[in-house]
């Protein structure tokens, strides 16, 4: 237990204390016992906590703006990942700039998520629209890098929980964009060089996405079995994709050099990407608002319109749970009309 002294010739009250065999004293720097009692609490329990390692409350005010600027400049992830936070937080930071980051609430961030909803209901190209036929993708986005930020600051020992954690997400139209089978070859007829045409074919017969694809190594590719492992890939986990005989054709037309580690390559250098000459490839073939992940949905729908299951067809994109590949189930009803159709044409 604390207790109090003053030093000859001074008002000053000091405390002195005792624990766990050292002894502590100093000045509480007020002449108000009552006061400097409750000081001389304060520090004694202070040197309780530094002795056990026990962190200390924090009444400190972080307003959000200033640690949202340390989370955008300590973020470790992709440059992707890093570009779609900070363009993020051109609406958030307006939103919560002042405000204490210990008051923010799940009513606070709701508020903002409607706000912003309305925001996009009420841009032109929506008018007249029901929210169930608008997409909500940047809101959503939004929200989970809130949901992220408020992580980081329980790391930081700021927060003691995520004001976010029970927040819904908006609606979000899937973009399913796909091909015929005119338009794929028009696709693969419009690239400029062999890299970008084999780049195309394969991604088109395998579903793989583009950094499965960039980063395929030669030592991956068995042509004896006719298998593909899928290392490292999104959801962390390996997987196999087997190799049709066009996709075995299309892999032995490419050059295979002993030095070279990856399957496509430039002179045996690995690539980032493919985007200016895909780019290029979609204005030869006249088709527009053509992106290269669209060739994952490509495969995916002739998977499902051929009669693969959705649970085969997860498996082959390599989806983590079968609700992700539930966005295909639309294209189920044809598959199964067409399977009783060719069943009694003959009847």
């Amino acid at each position: 237990m604390a207790s109090l002294y003053r030093k000859k010739n001074s008002n000053i009250w000091y405390y002195s204390t005792s624990a766990y065999g050292k002894h502590f004293q100093g000045s509480t720097r007020t002449t108000d016992k009552r006061l400097a009692m409750e000081v001389a609490k304060a520090i004694e329990a202070d040197i309780i906590r530094n002795i056990h390692n026990i962190p200390a409350h924090n009444n400190n005010i972080y307003l959000f703006n200033k640690v949202f600027e340390d989370y955008l400049k300590n973020l470790s992830n992709s440059d992707k990942t890093i570009k779609s936070k900070t363009t993020a937080s051109k609406h958030i930071l307006p939103f919560f700039e002042n405000k204490d980051i210990a008051k923010i609430t799940l009513p606070d961030i709701e508020k903002y998520q409607n706000e912003r909803r309305l925001s996009i209901i009420n841009l032109s190209k929506n008018k007249n629209k029901r929210d169930s036929e608008i997409s909500f993708r940047s809101v959503n986005i939004e929200i989970t890098t809130l949901h992220h930020f408020f992580n980081y600051c329980i790391k930081k020992e700021i927060l003691d929980k995520n004001p976010a954690n029970q927040i819904k997400r908006l609606n979000e139209l899937s973009r399913l964009k796909t091909l015929s089978d005119d338009d794929i070859q028009k696709l693969i007829s419009g690239a400029t060089n062999k890299l970008t045409r084999d780049l195309i074919t394969f991604l088109i017969y395998t579903g793989c996405r583009k950094g499965e694809a960039l980063n395929l190594k030669w030592d991956d590719v068995d042509l004896k079995n006719n298998v593909i492992a899928i290392k490292g890939t999104k959801t962390k986990y390996d997987r196999h994709v087997p190799i049709s005989k066009p996709l075995k054709e299309l892999l032995k037309g490419i050059e295979r050099n002993q030095d070279y580690l990856y399957v496509f390559n430039k002179n045996g250098a690995g690539l980032t990407d493919f985007k200016r000459s895909f780019k290029t490839a979609c204005r030869n073939a006249g088709l527009k608002d053509l992106r290269i992940h669209d060739l994952r949905h490509v495969f995916a729908s002739k998977m499902v319109m051929s009669g693969a299951s959705l649970y085969i067809t997860g498996e082959l994109l390599g989806h983590k749970t079968p609700t992700m590949t539930k966005k295909y189930s639309h294209l189920v009803p044809d598959t199964l009309k067409k399977a009783i159709d060719n069943a009694f044409s003959k009847g």
